[in-house]
């Protein structure tokens, strides 16, 4: 069986769920503790619309509004899942200048992206509202979702979502076009 491999960077502010998102992903369990990340990258191998795929992950570390956009992170790789945390206003401004830096790093107007909003299991916490992060996500022409890595809510979708894009932007759609021509 051959596999579509697609490399995806995991990118955000620290502490926002970034390598939560990951293990639950790849391996299916939540992982409370927190350890700052140098860099972990996971392999998962899945079945999106009909299609194999090897997903290399790289959760990378934390990056703040300081950070210089590490060049690795720039080069081999389809699409960037961007998180931030619902219940901190501060991830959810570091987010838009990792997303300036990448677009800058690239040489680009456009990357394949999905916007996550982590931690809706804190909802009581909520700082960013629903709307805000949709609406930035639009600007982008990127994907949105909302999601919990701690109960497993719509950590898969992220990834769906991202190598749906993907392949959108590398003309291998399988949706059915619905434009007809009379």
């Amino acid at each position: 069986m051959t596999y579509k491999q697609r490399n995806v960077a995991m990118m955000g502010y620290r502490s926002v769920g970034k390598s939560s998102l990951s293990i639950q992903f790849v391996e299916g369990q939540f992982v409370d503790s927190y350890d700052p990340t140098i860099e972990n990258t996971f392999t998962k191998k899945t079945r999106i619309h009909q299609t194999d795929y090897e997903i290399r992950l790289v959760d990378t570390a934390g990056q703040d509004e300081y950070s210089i956009f590490p060049a690795q992170y720039s080069m081999d790789f389809h699409g960037y899942v961007l998180v931030y945390s619902i219940t901190s206003q501060r991830s959810f401004e570091v987010i838009k200048i990792i997303y300036d830096k990448l677009l800058d790093m690239m040489g680009k107007a456009y990357v394949p992206v999905v916007l996550v909003g982590n931690k809706t299991d804190l909802h009581q916490e909520r700082a960013v509202p629903t709307e805000e992060g949709r609406k930035l996500a639009d600007s982008w022409k990127a994907q949105f979702l909302e999601t919990s890595a701690k109960q497993n809510e719509s950590v898969t979708d992220v990834f769906s979502l991202l190598i749906a894009q993907i392949e959108r932007d590398n003309g291998n759609t399988s949706e059915k076009n619905s434009c007809t021509v009379s």
